[in-house]
């Protein structure tokens, strides 16, 4: 039976599983699969069934469930036999009383009434039982005694990092490095993967060549006016940090009335090339860059500790302009797909912030690890991960997604999370930044399993 570290990733597994169960259903419901097999448990008698795709897809998902409820009973059992604290016992009592109805409901849907309440139903309780164990993987793994929070921070002191004097001049290769630097282009491939997601669930195979040109153009620039500004208003602050005391307005490699300058130019270069699109992607640029700019940079950032879950919209901005690119509105597809990018962006930044923690202090930022401690932020990850796949599932129900993303979610899924588990345990610079990279690829593997299951498959 589980015991100790043994009892978390027992719950994780339980977790990864229900996720992937979730899918499974989401693309049994999607390709009506489920019409192949009206009988429950057998299909018309038969307990091996995979003669056509739909079958297959059927008995995929009838499997799974039993796996996952064995691993879900098991859990519940190693609950009480193990001396782990009521409120994680509860969770999983939870999951484990409500799975035998989830598999009901669905037996139910499979047989009798696959209308839309009870689909919904069937989606429901699985979103209970997999939040019960996401929960009591949460509490399973923070300490015993809370943390001590930091306390308020300074003002950052502008002394260091300053430009050298003796440096003469850049070459013109060197200054137009220094704005594209500006630019942020580390941001740019998520970021137009995401718009590039939403344009292909919107369009299907019929995506046009002309669309993703420009709406992808205009996205790059608005990135850059977003970045450009960015610069410019963080570059005292930028001053006091070693990760950012090289960027180009705080070396005056690019003075900041240049960068200003050049911002302004983007912005209107990127609202042109939106308004070639359609008015609302061009309303949804500008709404983006001011966010970032001016919400997210200076209200947001230095003034409170939920600045990253807030400033999440920015991030979840180009998915409503990849699906407004196409239809002029955002739609229910683009709100589930701007969901997983704003949910995923505290489970994705807050192991930068981990890792970056002292240089965020001397910034001056109240990122989560410098005013609340680093169990704290572990803990938020953990749960902010588990709402990410709670969306990204509910993503799966309310598209016409199918297997390669419901394939590619869970096994990328399984993978961030296991790095997140491995992160409350080895607490260390390495194990932050392998969570960090573990996040860029689960987003980025999600978002090309939507574009293929939308344009190919």
């Amino acid at each position: 039976m589980f015991r100790g570290a043994r009892f978390a990733w027992g719950v994780a597994a339980a977790t990864i599983g229900v996720y992937a169960l979730i899918l499974a259903g989401a693309t049994t419901t999607i390709t009506d699969a489920a019409a192949t097999c009206p009988t429950w448990p057998a299909c018309n008698g038969a307990w091996v069934a995979v003669s056509t795709p739909a079958l297959a897809v059927v008995w995929t998902h009838r499997v799974l469930a039993v796996v996952v409820g064995v691993l879900v009973a098991a859990v519940a059992v190693a609950a009480w036999l193990t001396g782990v604290r009521r409120r994680v016992r509860v969770a999983v009592t939870v999951a484990g009383l409500a799975y035998p109805a989830q598999v009901a409901i669905g037996a139910h849907a499979a047989t009798a009434d696959p209308s839309p309440l009870v689909t919904v139903l069937h989606l429901g309780v699985g979103l209970v039982i997999f939040g019960g164990l996401v929960a009591a993987l949460a509490w399973t793994l923070e300490p015993a005694q809370a943390p001590t929070p930091s306390p308020s921070l300074d003002r950052p002191t502008p002394a260091t990092g300053d430009a050298d004097p003796s440096v003469g001049s850049p070459g013109i290769v060197a200054t137009i490095g220094a704005y594209l630097r500006l630019m942020k282009p580390r941001l740019m491939w998520l970021l137009s993967l995401v718009a590039a997601a939403g344009m292909a669930m919107a369009a299907g195979p019929g995506l046009r060549v002309e669309t993703v040109i420009l709406t992808l153009g205009g996205g790059v620039l608005a990135i850059g006016a977003s970045g450009t500004f960015n610069h410019v208003l963080e570059r005292d602050r930028d001053r006091a940090m070693a990760r950012t005391a090289d960027r180009p307005v705080v070396q005056d490699v690019v003075p900041a009335r240049n960068a200003v300058a050049f911002g302004g130019v983007l912005t209107v270069a990127a609202l042109g090339v939106f308004l070639q699109v359609n008015l609302v992607a061009a309303l949804l640029g500008a709404t983006a860059i001011v966010y970032y700019a001016v919400v997210y940079t200076l209200l947001l950032k230095p003034n409170t500790v939920q600045n990253t879950v807030v400033g999440g919209v920015a991030g979840a901005l180009p998915a409503l302009i990849g699906v407004a690119a196409v239809t002029g509105t955002v739609g229910v597809a683009g709100i589930a797909l701007a969901s997983v990018v704003f949910l995923w962006t505290p489970a994705h930044f807050y192991n930068l912030a981990l890792a970056y923690r002292e240089d965020y202090e001397r910034g001056g930022f109240p990122m989560l690890p410098v005013v609340r401690g680093a169990a704290v932020t572990r803990k938020h990850i953990l749960l902010y991960l588990g709402a990410t796949l709670a969306a990204a599932a509910v993503l799966g129900w309310v598209t016409a997604l199918g297997p390669v993303y419901a394939v590619a979610a869970t096994a990328v899924g399984a993978v961030f999370l296991w790095a997140v588990v491995r992160l409350h345990y080895d607490r260390t610079e390495a194990a932050a930044f392998r969570a960090f990279h573990a996040s860029n690829a689960y987003l980025g593997t999600v978002l090309v399993a939507v574009v293929v299951d939308s344009l190919v498959v």
